[in-house]
């Protein structure tokens, strides 16, 4: 079966409104991020900062008024609609230039209580997302092999807090003997397929596409498609490792063009670079006061030009709803309570039924972004590149 799922999403605030992801939009609950899931049309639903204990304490509550089950295969189910899976993103701070971010997924509360229990020792504040450890990338791996956990790195081409982007040219060079436990690496605003399969070490590794979102509106701006039996934690790690027929069907995601940091970017005049890749220098003013392109950085440490391994499956461009022109919040609102879900209506629905919706221009624009015909401008420095109507 195939299942929807986007394993990377901040919690911004507990229930009582302690905060937990500081630069996220304050209404990240778990409950909001489960509700807008369903309306999103996602099956599975990875929480990032299911480590602080004012999330752990918070799904146990759930969990003992039944508004979450625990599965026996591990995760969380919410209204028989949508799975919670349970994963902490840790800021690496010792011996590794550059701060990068690891994920790590859990089967349940369990694992991941234990798991927080520990590394809370090499953290200031054990409550707040995405908190720098005082551990190498390696001691992580291996504290999270101890609960079962598995660990992808997080955003991994990105000019900030990540491992290609800000710490090494590979991978292999940090996790050493570990490399081979790293099953999968998460791809990122900025970079796709094409791009990171031009680094000869991924050859074998699963590519996840995941949101990274810090707003409910940002969720399933990237998504992975599943093919699994069921939507719990062990058929997503299966999946993730390829193994028993299981598998990552389809990555979807922005066009890296878009993305926020797709090329090399000037912080003193604003120039978003358009010559060929790696530009090291603002090629307008010549200042060297940059934030390096994903791209830049990609074609800078590159293999080869992009070779495909035979599991890779096929890196589909979404513009969400957001992202079209003259699609606002009424709208989408519109959609959703026709169709279902956003991405229903994004990537199925009918030109006829969205015509009824939203009028012919908009159901026109809907359907050009389904087949890619919207122009889009890159982006860079931090800045999301365009999306115009041609």
């Amino acid at each position: 079966m195939r299942f929807y799922g986007d394993l990377h999403v901040h919690v911004a605030r507990s229930i009582k409104g302690a905060p937990v992801k500081i630069a996220a939009s304050k209404n990240l609950t778990v409950l909001n991020i489960l509700e807008k899931s369903i309306l999103k049309g996602i099956d599975i639903v990875g929480i990032v900062d299911g480590a602080s204990p004012l999330i752990l304490e918070e799904l146990k509550e759930y969990i003992q008024e039944g508004i979450l089950f625990s599965l026996e295969e591990g995760g969380l189910r919410y209204k028989n609609k949508v799975t919670l899976i349970l994963g902490c993103e840790i800021e690496i701070g010792k011996e590794e230039k550059g701060s990068p971010h690891l994920t790590c997924y859990f089967k349940d509360i369990e694992s991941i209580s234990l798991f927080s229990q520990e590394i809370s020792k090499y953290i200031k504040n054990i409550n707040l997302s995405s908190q720098r450890i005082n551990l190498t990338s390696v001691q992580v791996v291996e504290i999270a092999e101890k609960y079962s956990g598995v660990v992808i790195p997080a955003h991994v081409f990105t000019p900030f807090k990540s491992y290609y982007g800000s710490s090494t040219d590979r991978l292999k060079y940090v996790f050493k003997d570990f490399y081979q436990y790293i099953y999968g690496v998460e791809l990122g605003l900025s970079a796709d397929s094409d791009m990171a399969d031009q680094i000869e070490e991924l050859q074998n590794k699963t590519f996840l596409s995941n949101s990274d979102a810090h707003s409910l509106e940002k969720i399933a701006r990237e998504f992975n498609v599943f093919d699994i039996k069921e939507a719990n934690f062990e058929e997503i790690l299966l999946a993730i490792k390829r193994e028993k027929g299981r598998e990552i069907v389809k990555n979807y995601g922005l066009n890296p063009k878009l993305g926020k940091y797709h090329r090399t970017f000037c912080l003193d005049c604003g120039y978003i670079a358009k010559e060929k890749p790696p530009v090291k220098k603002c090629l307008k003013c010549g200042s060297t006061n940059i934030v390096l392109g994903v791209k830049d950085r990609i074609e800078e440490i590159k293999d080869y030009d992009t070779t495909h391994p035979s599991f890779r499956p096929l890196y589909i461009y979404q513009i969400p709803l957001e992202f079209i022109p003259n699609i606002g919040k009424k709208s989408i609102e519109k959609l959703v309570n026709y169709f279902g879900s956003e991405l229903y209506a994004l990537h199925e629905a009918a030109y006829e039924e969205l015509e009824k919706v939203v009028g012919t221009s908009n159901a026109l624009n809907i359907l050009k972004a389904r087949e890619g015909k919207l122009e889009v401008s890159a982006g860079g420095g931090g800045i999301y590149g365009k999306v115009t109507i041609t």
